[in-house]
């Protein structure tokens, strides 16, 4: 297995914005919450082998040559990963979810944009969508088994403020204040 991060003794992964994981263990379950963000889970039927990504575009209309840096970086880093633990690409089969409107204050969907340029990349690099559940207007909670391609989704309640939570920097613990606290 491998990781963006250090992988937890669980068989559950939580996947948060900017990072990604791959595994091939048939008892691990990759776990993201998504509002504007998306997720790609992208795996090899094959190999057994699959991986999941969290990631927003930055910026607003306008920018998106820069902005979609980001996205190129996401999504790359994940293909990249599945074909050194042994994914061949013509096998890659893709799911997306996310890109919702859950914006409260700001006229630009960047969930849209996020959802369009996630499936122009998969296109692009010919990787095959199998499935999509993006936009509306609601969280979703999703929950991938990444040896077997297997999803689930959860549709959270509205939620307006859930984009200044994707966004926003994790908090710095300043000491040990008791008790085990897990935020994503």
């Amino acid at each position: 297995m491998t990781t963006s991060q250090t992988a937890p003794s669980s068989n559950r992964i939580r996947v948060i914005q900017g990072e990604h994981a791959v595994s091939d263990r048939p008892d691990v379950v990759l776990t993201t919450i998504l509002g504007s963000c998306i997720a790609a889970c992208i795996y090899d039927e094959e190999a057994k082998l699959g991986g999941m990504n969290h990631f927003l575009l930055p910026g607003a209309c306008g920018q998106a040559d820069l902005s979609t840096s980001f996205g190129v970086n996401a999504m790359e880093l994940l293909i990249n990963n599945l074909l050194q633990c042994g994914a061949q690409r013509h096998r890659l089969k893709a799911k997306l979810f996310g890109g919702g409107d859950v914006t409260a204050d700001i006229t630009a969907d960047i969930g849209k944009m996020n959802a369009d340029f996630a499936e122009r990349f998969l296109i692009d690099e010919n990787i095959e969508i199998i499935a999509t559940s993006t936009g509306g207007t609601r969280a979703r909670k999703v929950e991938y088994w990444p040896a077997t391609g297997r999803a689930r989704q959860a549709f959270l309640g509205a939620d307006r403020d859930l984009f200044a939570r994707e966004t926003a920097k994790p908090k710095q613990s300043s000491g040990d204040a008791g008790g085990d606290l897990e935020l994503f």
